[in-house]
């Protein structure tokens, strides 16, 4: 069996203990709670060994005892930050993933540096796995098979991320509709002074028609739910296509 990396043995709580030397003045999760605390007051740029562990009053060598590195903080923190998963109660398959993937993108919307943290750090904690599970739960009984449901719930997770990134980069997180409208017209008219017709034939048209002037619809989440859609729809014809 594979060793576990330092990192995801701590996270699981498989440290090997020892009981000899003073009791430790830290743990795991106060560091990653301070580190979290940085990141959503300051964003991630200023998450630093320095200031995590100024922050719970100790030197920052104190720190290494706990995570090997910055790396492994980061590792942590993109899985304590993550709250449980939504209960599916009653819920149909297809109702269920689109609430997980809702509250999944709502979610990297309400912690924007857990963006930069996703693409990079794959599940390994508790937090966020438990999370794959309950929709690999929610596709028990469809008749997929299991590589079948864990790329289904692959991809929600990475539409979650996409759309996230992209409504976050247009500055419309957590902003006023009027305001997310502004982000997104604004998007559309240096599309449409850049792009050459001869080039970039069929995206330059439907600029220049006004596809994001008027974005209320787009700004209101509609454009998250038409993509949600086809995703969920792609996958009830794949439960539905006969067995070949």
């Amino acid at each position: 069996m594979a060793e576990l990396p330092p990192v995801v043995a701590r996270m699981w709580d498989r440290e090997p203990t020892t009981r000899r030397g003073p009791r430790p003045r830290l743990d795991l999760a106060t560091i990653t709670t301070a580190a979290i605390e940085i990141a959503d007051a300051e964003g991630l740029a200023a998450v630093s060994m320095g200031n995590v562990a100024a922050r719970v009053g100790v030197a920052p060598m104190a720190l290494y005892r706990y995570v090997g590195s910055k790396d492994e903080l980061l590792t942590v923190m993109a899985d304590s930050a993550v709250p449980p998963p939504p209960e599916r109660g009653n819920l149909s398959w297809r109702a269920y993933l689109a609430t997980w993937t809702r509250l999944n993108r709502d979610l990297l919307l309400s912690r924007p540096w857990l963006l930069d943290l996703r693409q990079s750090t794959p599940p390994m904690g508790p937090r966020r796995l438990l999370w794959l599970d309950r929709a690999l739960d929610a596709l028990s009984g469809t008749g997929l098979d299991d590589g079948q449901k864990f790329n289904a719930a692959t991809v929600l997770t990475g539409y979650a991320l996409t759309d996230a990134t992209l409504t976050h980069a247009l500055g419309a997180g957590g902003e006023e509709p009027a305001a997310r409208a502004k982000g997104a017209a604004e998007y559309g008219e240096i599309l449409t002074e850049v792009l050459d017709p001869a080039t970039y034939p069929a995206l330059s048209a439907m600029m220049r028609s006004g596809l994001l002037r008027d974005s209320t619809g787009w700004t209101e989440d509609a454009d998250f739910r038409f993509g949600l859609d086809l995703l969920l729809d792609g996958i009830e014809a794949l439960i539905a296509r006969p067995a070949r």
